[in-house]
């Protein structure tokens, strides 16, 4: 019975805490809804500046100059709303780690979403005019570039998923090295094959053009040996398995403590 109950209390936490968040969610993007038009064009600043003289973009459906701001207001207030949904988050599931547990995923998750923005932002202000320039360039003589601006949405939020991601590298290797599922020595014994699945993952998610190609492949080799550095350098402060850890609340004694505090009390 108990045990139902403290289930049922759960989920309704876990509710309320998902209804503050939309709540949340919703209140950003209700204020930022009369400025969507300002922000695409925001967003299209990088491609706008490197179509020629009286060229623009273009909008082939009727209903599309209206969603595709709107959905860039929408994302806008998810990203601007996205701290206080990972409050939440944290709020709910903070009570039931160890306090060893909450150092580690704390600044794990805190140092992941400022490194998907550092990702983002390194697409939108260095890739992009390397990117539309060379696009742009290309094109044949008499054809006009004018963009949709829903295939132009597709195309920012791709890269700036791929971007993000790959920012995240060093998160995903220090978690790894942590968790003890895969050692600094095998990271740095794979380093080869890293820097081809680099520039192969650069080829996919980038024009067919060498320099977006490397401006993806060396942020990515680059952030991987930053990660390797980190877990190195956590591997050698972390304490031995065996140690306890005093501020460690809610860690359960292990048999070897449970007999030495009984012996302690019977004598």
């Amino acid at each position: 019975m108990d045990s139902a109950q403290t289930f049922i209390s759960h989920l309704l936490e876990l509710r309320d805490r998902l209804i503050r968040a939309v709540i949340a969610w919703a209140i950003l993007f209700i204020c930022l809804f009369p400025f969507a038009n300002k922000l695409y064009t925001l967003l299209a600043k990088p491609m706008l500046s490197k179509l020629p003289q009286g060229s623009h973009m273009i909008a082939t459906e009727v209903v599309t100059p209206f969603f595709v701001p709107l959905k860039v207001a929408m994302m806008t207030a998810l990203l601007g709303a996205l701290p206080y949904v990972l409050y939440q988050a944290w709020a709910f599931i903070a009570p039931g780690l160890y306090a060893r547990e909450k150092r580690i995923i704390l600044p794990l998750v805190s140092a992941s979403v400022v490194l998907f923005a550092c990702g983002m932002a390194f697409a939108y202000f260095l890739v992009f005019p390397v990117v539309f320039g060379f696009v742009i360039g290309s094109a044949p003589e008499g054809v006009a570039v004018m963009t949709d601006i829903d295939k132009y949405l597709d195309f920012v939020i791709t890269m700036f998923l791929a971007f993000g991601v790959t920012f995240e590298v060093p998160i995903v290797v220090v978690a790894l090295t942590l968790m003890g599922l895969v050692e600094v020595a095998k990271f740095k014994e794979i380093r080869p094959y890293v820097v081809v699945g680099a520039f192969v993952i650069g080829a996919i998610f980038t024009p067919p053009d060498v320099i977006s190609q490397t401006m993806l492949a060396i942020p990515l080799w680059f952030l991987y040996e930053l990660g390797v550095f980190v877990a190195g350098w956590l591997v050698k402060r972390r304490p031995p398995d065996n140690a306890v850890d005093p501020t460690d609340e809610y860690r359960p004694m292990t048999e070897e403590e449970i007999e030495a505090e009984f012996n302690r009390n019977d004598s």
